[in-house]
């Protein structure tokens, strides 16, 4: 689509940032009115379509993109949105241990082990860990705790999750990317760690380091857009 508007901005409009085009709304493809809850997320998500040249690309909007999904996927039914989301719990990829060489096992446990150690201190969840990719059944409190946490969290916080579990494949990096728990970059490494040790083993070539850069960007990306969404400090809705 060729570039129609000359300004984009971020109005403030019924406890929302509206994103506009020559004082016009923006609406979602389904329709709902392009509208932010922060300030923050409604400023970044304007910039994007300033940014526009003649053409209007969509690639280039990643941020338009995760409020396009909350408003038009999650808003219309966020206990369907949540449930794949939930399910990744029953088999984190932070439970699945290397057995062998121990190098690896060591790097498994030293960015793992602390970030199953926040969920349970966090949520109460206890995992079991096993080595080797045969299942592991979780415990069903655990599941139920991690549900109900993800089941209150807004829209504008349950689709970059979306994102942040399928890539990594785990809940607990997910959450902890949402609650800012630790660095996104931090998170993405662990992540990415069995990918890296392989890399390390083989070699890589230019098709698997432009992969995962781009992996890698959208993965900092769902993290920044769910920070900036945020509309109460998670560590207010902590248990005392």
């Amino acid at each position: 689509m060729k570039r129609f508007y000359k300004e984009a901005n971020a109005v403030e409009a019924e406890g929302r940032w509206q994103i506009q085009l020559d004082g016009r709304p923006v609406r979602t493809p389904a329709r709902a009115l392009l509208a932010l809850p922060t300030q923050t997320l409604g400023e970044a998500v304007a910039q994007e379509w300033a940014s526009q040249g003649e053409d209007i690309d969509p690639a280039s909007m990643p941020m338009t993109g995760i409020a396009n999904a909350a408003l038009d996927h999650v808003v219309p039914d966020p206990a369907a949105f949540a449930a794949p989301i939930i399910a990744y719990g029953e088999s984190d990829l932070l439970c699945y241990r290397a057995d062998g060489p121990e190098v690896l096992v060591e790097r498994q446990a030293a960015a793992w082990g602390p970030l199953l150690d926040w969920a349970e201190g966090r949520y109460g969840a206890k995992f079991i860990v096993t080595s080797g990719i045969v299942h592991v059944t979780q415990p069903p409190e655990t599941l139920e705790r991690l549900a109900k946490h993800v089941a209150v969290l807004d829209p504008f916080l349950l689709a970059p999750l979306a994102l942040l579990v399928t890539m990594s494949g785990s809940l607990v990096i997910g959450l902890a990317a949402v609650e800012r728990a630790l660095p996104p970059q931090q998170l993405w490494q662990a992540a990415e760690l069995d990918e890296l040790w392989q890399a390390e083993q083989w070699g890589d070539d230019d098709q698997a380091l432009a992969r995962r850069a781009q992996r890698h960007e959208e993965f900092l990306t769902a993290a920044r857009f769910a920070g900036m969404a945020i509309t109460t400090p998670f560590s207010l809705l902590r248990k005392k």
